[in-house]
């Protein structure tokens, strides 16, 4: 079979190095990749919004199976683009149309839906350019922190959790009149303040069916102790100590089944994943986002533990025949360390040698924003590299993660050193 990722983060090098495993695949193409998908599958130079160049590579060379990494394209509706391609009638796509992209592309659409279907969220309202003095105003009538969200895509960034109300008000208005976020906070979501531990739940679906991947729980926080400014994530875990069956089991009969019996309803045609962000508050899911992907850093700890050929997994899912495919989890703990940019995710810099790499062991180290120059690899984004490491404990595989991290060297060279330290007590050995 003959597989085209779009991507170019440590979320495509993690898809791409455990798709090329698979019998089935012949030939493994990324677009645009990175420097640790080169050595797995072939970089292709198009970008994952560029949707006729992409066409085009698809049908010149063959390519029977689509899965995309990223939300963007699927939100701007490269599925529908695809579907409505003569040439690529046969072309089988692992992503939702963009009528199912919404859920992640508008936090007030995910709202509303919840809503509509009974899905345990927190309480919300939404405000735009019309309503601002209303927002305002509503604003005085919350308890503090102030947990406001822009609407569209925002990479990661777009939610301020706020404990003072003027400076929340002034976010508001500096989100909705000012463009903090661009076009993505033109309509602003101010939310309720859910008290609890965050988690993820990853869903594989064909439309009907579903296969529970495994739960992780990732660092967004930039500093230690879960301080300082969002990011696309520091690092991950999973499976999570507190995520245990009867949970688990929640999540499922009060969030996963009325998500698709809502999208079937709803006539939107979702095959792909659904990443459900969620908060445990004393023992109860409540859905704090939708992604219609999967999650970066969290895939880098998932992928690892599905011991199950994914890309058999993908197949089946995108031939809407889920229910027959194998599935097994490794049961050992999963870490992944990010290597970040000195800088980000404000101002960093690039083009910084890297080494070390060759002397890892125990780990796989994903890439995620790095490019070959010559005979250097060089740092080519905020976020630098994922080391993931398996073991039968958390301090074990914590352990592994972390001398990686110290072996490897570039200039401005920054991680987290508590990734996984808030569980610990959670786990034995």
């Amino acid at each position: 079979m003959k597989v085209f990722i779009l991507g170019s983060g440590g979320r495509e090098h993690a898809f791409a190095w455990k798709i090329a495993q698979s019998p089935l695949c012949s030939a493994l193409f990324v677009a645009p990749g990175n420097a640790g998908t080169a050595t797995v599958a072939n970089n292709v130079a198009i970008e994952a919004t560029d949707f006729e160049k992409l066409a085009d590579f698809i049908v010149k060379n063959e390519i029977e199976l689509v899965v995309v990494g990223p939300e963007a394209p699927l939100v701007a509706g490269f599925v529908d683009f695809i579907r409505e391609q003569p040439a690529l009638d046969k072309v089988r796509v692992v992503g939702p149309s963009k009528a199912g992209a919404m859920l992640e592309g508008s936090k007030d659409f995910a709202k509303r839906f919840m809503m509509r279907y009974g899905i345990p969220t927190a309480a919300y309202r939404s405000f735009d350019s019309r309503n601002l003095e209303e927002g305002i105003a509503y604003l005085a009538t919350q308890q503090a922190p102030y947990v406001l969200k822009a609407d569209g895509l925002a990479s990661g960034k777009g939610v301020l959790i706020i404990d003072e109300l003027l400076e929340a008000q002034a976010a508001l208005r500096q989100m909705i009149t000012g463009a903090k976020f661009g076009a993505a906070s033109q309509t602003v979501v101010v939310e309720q303040f859910l008290q609890g531990i965050e988690l993820s739940v990853f869903v594989l679906t064909d439309g009907k069916n579903y296969r529970l991947l495994p739960a992780a729980k990732d660092y967004k926080r930039v500093g230690e102790g879960d301080t300082g400014l969002n990011t696309g994530g520091m690092g991950a875990v999973s499976p999570v100590p507190f995520a245990n069956e009867v949970f688990l089991q929640k999540v499922e009969e009060r969030i996963v089944q009325p998500t698709l019996t809502g999208l079937q309803q709803e006539g939107i045609d979702y095959v792909g994943f659904i990443f459900i962000g969620l908060m445990n508050v004393e023992g109860n899911p409540y859905v704090i986002e939708y992604n219609v992907r999967m999650g970066d850093p969290e895939t880098e700890v998932v992928i690892p533990r599905i011991k199950s050929d994914f890309l058999e997994l993908l197949d089946a899912a995108s031939r809407r025949q889920l229910a027959t495919a194998q599935f097994e989890i490794d049961s050992r703990t999963a870490t992944t360390v990010m290597l970040v940019s000195g800088g980000y995710p404000e101002a960093f810099q690039t083009g910084k040698v890297i080494s070390g790499l060759d002397q890892l062991e125990q780990v796989i180290a994903f890439h995620a924003g790095t490019k070959q120059q010559g005979a250097q690899l060089v740092t080519a984004g905020g976020r630098v590299i994922a080391l993931t490491a398996l073991a039968d404990t958390m301090p074990q595989a914590l352990q592994l993660s972390y001398r990686a991290a110290e072996t490897i060297a570039y200039e401005g060279k920054y991680y987290r050193r508590d990734i996984g330290q808030d569980l610990l007590h959670l786990v034995t050995g």
